[in-house]
């Protein structure tokens, strides 16, 4: 199983970013992806999840702000960022989880930093 992350990089605060994560070796459909992120010294935050069916649910900083969203054909999620805040900086890591069970899968991050 790979979750391989890319889009990541420096912007300007109020600029944009698509984060990307690509999904190999699983059965996409069975699972709800996620984006995670992370800033050095705090737990990982849940940022925001889509369920095969599109349900979404995001974290309160972010509503208005970013969409996720899959392509099941593809085996891709994605999550558009938009209106980007100094606070947004973090790596930011895609997630699997199988729906019917206790397995779940971590790409190795991508660094998105927003500066002032």
């Amino acid at each position: 199983v790979q979750l391989v992350e890319s889009g990541g990089g420096l912007v300007q605060s109020g600029g944009s970013l698509r984060l990307s994560c690509a999904a190999s070796g699983v059965t996409f459909s069975l699972y709800v992806m996620g984006w995670y992120r992370q800033t050095p010294g705090k737990q990982r935050e849940l940022v925001a999840t889509i369920t095969n069916g599109g349900s979404t649910n995001y974290v309160d900083s972010v509503k208005g702000r970013f969409t996720i969203s899959r392509d099941n054909a593809k085996n891709m999620v994605y999550l558009q960022m938009n209106t980007l805040k100094p606070e947004d900086t973090a790596v930011y890591y895609c997630k699997a989880d199988f729906q019917y069970g206790r397995l779940d899968y971590w790409g190795q991050g991508v660094q998105v930093t927003v500066s002032s």
